[in-house]
C-alpha cells in the first residue's frame, strides 16, 4: 500500500511541475523563472523530473541504502508508467 500511494504521489507532483501551470500560474511563473538552463529542462521532462521527486519519497520509505535505491527507481518507473498510460488515453480522446 505504501508502494502504490508513494507511486501516485510522485506521479502527481511530477506531473504538477513538468505538465500542468498550477493554482494561479505558480508553477508557470517558476518555469519561466528558471528559464532554459538545468532546472528548465529538468522542469520539461516528465521522466527525469520523477526521478528528482523519487528520491526523498524513497528515502523516507526505506530503512537501508539498498532498499532505498531500489525504491527510488521503483517509484520513479511506476510514476513512468503511469505517465505514458495517462497521455497515450489523452491522445487517443483528442483524436476522436
Amino acid at each position: 500500500m505504501a508502494f502504490l500511494l508513494g507511486t501516485l504521489a510522485v506521479w502527481r507532483i511530477s506531473h504538477l511541475l513538468a505538465q500542468e501551470d498550477g493554482p494561479f500560474d505558480v508553477v508557470f511563473r517558476l518555469r519561466r523563472k528558471v528559464g532554459q538552463g538545468f532546472f528548465g529542462t529538468l522542469l520539461d521532462c516528465f521522466l527525469c523530473l520523477s526521478l528528482w521527486i523519487a528520491l526523498p519519497v524513497a528515502f523516507l520509505s526505506a530503512d537501508t541504502w539498498i532498499d532505498r535505491v531500489v525504491a527510488w527507481l521503483a517509484l520513479s518507473g511506476g510514476a513512468s508508467i503511469l505517465f505514458l498510460l495517462t497521455n497515450r488515453t489523452a491522445e487517443k480522446e483528442s483524436r476522436g
